[in-house]
């Protein structure tokens, strides 16, 4: 990054949409200026309504403006973890210069070979990530310009997400009025700000408590290897609220603010407070152990689910323990709640910068954090990304350069490929030091396309969670991919719909087949 420059980033939340500007002056990150408004059009992470969601978009950049005393043309704008998949990726090419000295222009072309690959229709490439660099089968390399060499290598880890939910945050972006300088992965920006590099080296789970759902990182070897994301969050508590104590949602939102914990132990069965209720003129009085009986049953709900995902991943022993953040983290006891699931070694991570010190600005916060800390090979990498995507609509851009582009075949890492061993998930990146072998290749983190009953981890089936102990609520925003894409008739004549049969024959054929269990 420049000595000087101005970073905005948008955040696009379920609950509210923060904008945060910041000044990038000598590697220090100053905030100047902070945008918050309540989201419109948006349920569980995703976008329902794209002229609502414009016009919460446009009041937040606003206020922002107002209080930077700048005018806001360019945003770094983040992606939730919804059906997020991460691909190991390889390019290599031949040194374009004479006196095979590397360049800017050949780490362009090894990143561009490396995109090259099939890549679903309904899905979109999000960014690419240089893992490491080999010049002449010397591995290791975090930055090969200026070195010179004969042939030059990468290997990458690539991240796609759902085309629809790429393009809905693209269209509303576009028609507020901006323009989207870089995307950046939710829970890697909260990472950037809320760990330390022993804790994303040895190994952390991130906890990302939203209004709409809940996420939860793993990140080891510096690194995400998994995420996974609970579609219950601060407003399902909300809900709850409204529905046990006949409140409207604004009035039980105004309670859980002002008189509720998330541990009941810690609250007197003799404390009232008045309830505005349907149907009756005068309010009722509630003490505050009841109230925090319904928030504590909500949150258990959530960590229990997050426990049981975490560990069919043994991912509950980590040295770095466990990290909370975002909106629904900021009610008193959570975190003593969340030691009762997790065990004692989880903390909770709130923003210092003045202005900010609440958990809500940690992904926006995180987002100017990340997009200020990247090296120029990074940067290159996202630049190129950005260009091709410019020229190319959006798609994989063949560079002529690597292997040609082929579809995904037996043995290929790809956003549907199955882990066998779960262990390998916390597998340390070794590549081999001899010349002419290739790098072995980690295994991706668990299936991401079996069915999971608690939430979703890089699925493409819809979450649901297996319990039913407490209210449920459907969302509007029932999101599946299948729904926005059609078959062409050669696809629907070669899947053979025999609901007799299991179907493996890609996404949609999985559907059938599950829903025909389901109402069989």
């Amino acid at each position: 990054m420049r000595n000087q420059e101005i970073v905005v980033s948008l955040d696009i939340g379920t609950t509210s949409i923060k904008v945060v500007v910041a000044e990038y002056i000598n590697g220090q990150v100053n905030i100047i200026g902070v945008g918050n408004e309540k989201s419109r059009g948006l349920s569980r992470g995703v976008i329902v309504d794209i002229d609502e969601t414009v016009f919460s978009i446009q009041k937040a950049i606003e206020r922002a403006e107002q209080k930077a005393n700048v005018k806001i043309n360019e945003v770094v704008v983040g992606v939730p973890s919804n059906k997020l998949a991460i691909d190991d990726c390889h390019g290599m090419i031949a040194v374009a210069s004479e006196n095979r000295e590397i360049t800017a222009r050949d780490v362009d072309n090894v990143i561009s070979a490396a995109k090259v690959r099939s890549v679903p229709p309904e899905r979109e490439v999000i960014a690419i990530l240089p893992q490491e660099f080999i010049v002449d089968g010397f591995n290791g390399i975090r930055d090969p310009r200026g070195m010179i060499g004969v042939r030059l290598e990468l290997y990458a880890k690539l991240f796609t997400g759902p085309r629809t939910i790429i393009h809905n945050i693209r269209r509303c972006v576009e028609k507020a009025g901006l323009q989207i300088s870089e995307f950046v992965i939710q829970p890697q920006a909260i990472a950037s700000v809320a760990l330390s590099q022993d804790e994303c080296e040895f190994g952390t789970v991130v906890i990302d408590m939203g209004g709409g759902q809940t996420s939860a990182s793993i990140f080891y070897d510096n690194q995400l290897k998994y995420s996974f994301v609970d579609q219950e969050g601060g407003d399902y508590v909300t809900k709850d609220i409204s529905v046990i104590l006949n409140t409207s949602l604004d009035s039980a939102e105004r309670i859980k603010r002002e008189y509720g914990y998330a541990l009941s132990s810690q609250t007197s069965p003799e404390e009232y407070f008045p309830v505005e209720t349907v149907g009756r003129k005068e309010p009722v009085r509630v003490d505050e152990r009841y109230l925090s009986e319904i928030i504590e049953a909500r949150l258990s709900q959530i960590f229990e689910t997050i426990v049981d995902d975490l560990s069919m991943v043994d991912a509950l022993d980590l040295p770095g323990g466990f990290v909370l953040t975002g909106g629904a983290s900021s009610l008193p006891g959570v975190l003593e709640l969340a030691q009762k699931y997790l065990g004692n070694q989880v903390r909770l991570y709130i923003p210092e910068q003045m202005g900010m010190r609440n958990p809500i600005y940690t992904t926006s916060m995180g987002m100017v954090q990340y997009v200020a800390e990247l090296d120029e090979v990074h940067r290159i990498a996202q630049l190129t990304f950005r260009s091709q995507r410019a020229g190319q609509g959006s798609q994989p851009m063949d560079s002529g350069f690597g292997p040609s582009t082929r579809p995904y075949q037996e043995g290929t890492p790809n956003y549907d490929s199955r882990m066998n061993n779960r262990t390998s998930l916390f597998s340390r990146d070794q590549a081999s030091s001899s010349p002419g072998h290739s790098r072995p290749k980690e295994p991706l983190s668990r299936s991401q396309s079996q069915y999971r009953p608690h939430g979703q981890a890089f699925a493409n089936e819809p979450a649901t969670s297996g319990s039913s102990e407490y209210l449920r609520y459907d969302s509007e925003a029932g999101y599946e991919e299948a729904s926005y894409y059609e078959e062409s008739p050669q696809q629907v004549a070669q899947s053979s719909p025999d609901f007799n049969q299991p179907q493996e024959g890609g996404f949609t054929n999985k559907v059938r087949s599950f829903f025909q269990t389901f109402f069989d």
